[in-house]
Formats: C-alpha cells, structure tokens, sequence
C-alpha cells in the first residue's frame, strides 16, 4: 500500500485553505493545517473536515497546529515535525483596503512570512515541494490582458509585499534548485469568501435586503474591472502545479473581466431588485490607490496544467447568495430567478 502524501497548509482556516484541504483529503493527502492562536474559535469553514477526520484519533488524516508567519523558529520546528511533502503557503493578511492601515504587519506576515517558510524548507533539506499565493494585485496599474510576462506595477501594501514574496519563491527556486512555485491568481470568490470584500459584501447585503434589516447597500468604486472565478476551481490549479516534473509560475484566471457595476447588476437581477434603489457609492470605501483594469491570461496554464474553470461567473454568484439568503433564515428558491449576464 503506498505510503499518502503529506500536506502542510497555512491559512488553513480561509476560504481557499479550507476547499484545499477537502481536495487534497478526497485524494488521500495527509492534511496538516496551521491556525493562529486567539481568543475566539475562527474555524467555521473547516469545522466539517474537524468532525469528519478528528485529530485525536490514531492515524488521523487531519490536524491542526498552532503557528504564526511572524513566528521562524515556530515555522522552522513546524516543518521539522511534520515533514511534508508539500507545502501550500495561503496564509497573509489579504484584505487590500486594510493593507493601508496596516501596511507593516502586512509586509511582515505576507512577505517576511514566505521567507521564514523558505527558509525552514531549506533548514530541513527534504525535497518539499512549495506553493506560493501570489496574486493579480501585483500587477496593479500594468493593463490587461496580465500573463507570467506581465511587469508589475503592485497599489497596495498588500500588492508589495506579494511581489517581494513572489520574487523571493522565484529566488529560492533558482539559488537552491527548490520545487518552488507561484501561483498568481486572479479574483476568486465563494460562499466561504471573507465578508468584507466585495462579492460577499454584495451579496450578503442583498440577503439583508430581503430580510428587511437594512435598505441600503454602500460600496466603493463601481467602475473597477476584475476577472472573477471560483475558489474551488482555482485550488485544483495549486495542486496541479506542484504534481508537475518542473517547478513554474502560473496566471491563473477566467479571462473575462467584469465590472462591480455588472457584479452588482447581475446579483441583484438574480432576486428581482433593481439595485439603484439600494445602492449607493461612498468614498470611503474608496482605495488611496486604485487598480482600475485586472484580467488575466490563463494560456500557459491551459496547455502545461491542462487546468479549466468550470464554474461560471453567474453560477458562482448564485451560489454565495443562496448561501447568504439561507443564513438571514430566507429561503433561496423563493427569491433566486435564472441567471442572464453579459461579460466584456
């Protein structure tokens, strides 16, 4: 019987670690996850996989252990205990607009933190095999269509300290000869997407809508462009990348772009409100520096990773608002009507 994978996930907790983590235990991974300490349980996307496969359990497939990307000899002594074959590092302060109050923890945990991980895996001396969460806000104000080629031209604290972080995978890989690679993803949403951005905004004010909680729904720039997929498309791309004979970067994308205004046009259509009634733009939620224009070009990973979305753009956002529908205690079949939207 062959011996399973081992797989070692920091952020296991978001939105992107937790459909990770079901991939990797449907293909009988050995799945280690790294969660912060805190004074509140921040579990809820991973408390089905706890239940499913309880660590206290003698050859458990899944366990948690406690460490901070702020943290080296933490990290260091992680990676020596565990031993995994594949590290998958999606841990960071992700939130774009608070990486401008925060733009030093940012840098420290996103790019500082892909640095001590480097260094633990080169610590050890094992052959494992590392992903990198790069993203498209490194490439900022460059224009589209954005491929591996793509100069960067990051807008964000968040966006630089990703670029640093990317450039020192790219380092580790060609100093060291390490299997390491980055994935520069674009958007990619879900029902388990944090609720302060946008997609989630968006439909979980619709929900609060219809649940007659609140009238209004506030955003910021609606003209902003993005290439929007599924989350849990795009974790099958990150696996893909680290079963390959060479590690490389890869754009992982839909190659269509959306606006917020067509976002928001297409969600609110879905429950038959027309959302100029409830929508209203407030500066604050205004960027210091905006990145107007994202769309990628997903070429190389259709012809190396053989990789596809198959989630649409307009199936992916019924899917968050039954979910968000659901959670205000309304029921989604009442309220959700055939999708029909136009990309650009």
């Amino acid at each position: 019987m062959a011996v399973a994978k081992r797989a070692l996930i920091t952020g296991i907790t978001g939105q992107d670690g937790s459909y990770l983590a079901e991939l990797l235990l449907d293909k009988g991974y050995e799945v280690h996850g790294v969660v912060r300490r805190s004074s509140t349980m921040n579990r809820g996307r991973i408390d089905h996989l706890e239940h499913a496969h309880p660590s206290h359990l003698e050859g458990a497939r899944f366990t948690l252990h406690y460490g901070d990307m702020t943290d080296s000899g933490g990290l260091n002594r992680l990676v020596m205990t565990v031993e995994p074959d594949e590290i998958y590092n999606l841990a960071a302060q992700s939130q774009v607009h608070i990486s401008f109050d925060q733009p030093e923890y940012t840098g420290n945990t996103d790019g500082l933190g892909t640095i001590r991980l480097l260094e633990a895996i080169r610590a050890t001396g094992r052959p494992t095999r590392f992903y990198q969460a790069s993203t498209s806000e490194m490439f900022g104000l460059t224009p589209p269509p954005q491929n591996e080629q793509t100069p960067f031209h990051p807008r964000s604290p968040y966006g630089v300290a990703k670029v640093y972080a990317h450039w020192m995978t790219v380092n580790y890989r060609e100093a060291y000869q390490m299997f390491a690679c980055s994935g520069i993803l674009f958007n990619h949403e879900s029902p388990r997407r944090g609720e302060n951005f946008v997609t989630r905004k968006v439909t979980r004010g619709i929900a609060s809508i219809l649940a007659r909680r609140t009238s209004k729904l506030r955003l910021g720039n609606l003209e902003a462009r993005r290439d929007w997929g599924h989350a849990r498309d795009y974790v099958e791309a990150m696996w893909l990348m680290l079963q390959q004979q060479a590690p490389d970067d890869y754009v992982i994308a839909t190659g269509i772009q959306w606006s917020i205004r067509q976002l928001v046009e297409i969600a609110f259509g879905l429950v038959g409100l027309d959302w100029q009634q409830y929508v209203e733009v407030d500066r604050a939620y205004f960027r210091p520096a905006e990145v107007p224009d994202l769309c990628g070009d997903p070429s190389k990973a259709r012809a190396k990773l053989g990789w596809r979305p198959r989630i649409s753009f307009e199936e992916m956002i019924r899917e968050m608002l039954d979910s968000d529908l659901a959670a205000a205690g309304l029921t989604p079949d009442a309220h959700l009507r055939t999708p029909s939207a136009k990309a650009s």
